[in-house]
């Protein structure tokens, strides 16, 4: 297993093909939907010290896929993620200790600041040759911060969506 250390300084891009950015919500307060955004691209700088290293990240929303062509739709329009006005979620880290990525997410043109709880995998080479990174992150928002306030409530009580939305990444880099 490779330390955070082994994480050589310079550009690094995400590697799509092998990386997942995902979220989680609870549905009608009882069980979860889970969704990915299959359509993104970003680049990481990593410096020296580790702390002034950057994430540049930029989320096409009508890629949005939660295997449900209704919800799908209903997400892509004005009363979630507006993709027609909006069509990029963007998230810009700005600071990283090795273990918390703090930076500034932007959905729907609202920025707030979050921070990630980042895993290290480890660094090490595919049989092309190419240097590859891996990481996993999470973290939590509340959807309302973002504008994203669109809801129903239950007879029973309750709402059909949550506020808190999970958010989860699962990322492979290679070496620029």
């Amino acid at each position: 297993m490779t330390a955070l250390t082994d994480l050589t300084a310079g550009t690094w891009t995400i590697d799509q093909t092998h990386s997942s950015l995902g979220f989680t919500a609870k549905h009608m307060m009882v069980s979860k939907v889970r969704g990915t955004f299959d359509d993104f691209a970003g680049t990481v700088t990593v410096a020296e010290p580790l702390a002034d290293s950057t994430v540049d990240v930029t989320i096409q929303m009508a890629s949005v896929n939660t295997n449900q062509a209704d919800r799908d739709a209903h997400l892509r329009g004005e009363d979630f993620f507006d993709v027609e006005q909006f069509p990029t979620m963007t998230f810009r880290g700005t600071s990283f200790d090795g273990e918390t990525l703090r930076g500034d997410l932007t959905i729907k043109g609202v920025t707030r600041p979050v921070e990630l709880d980042v895993d290290f995998g480890g660094v090490g080479t595919d049989p092309y040759g190419n240097t590859k990174a891996g990481f996993e992150a999470e973290t939590e928002i509340n959807r309302k911060d973002f504008g994203l306030t669109w809801n129903v409530a239950m007879e029973t009580g309750g709402v059909l969506v949550s506020e808190k939305i999970k958010i989860i990444l699962d990322v492979q880099l290679v070496k620029a």
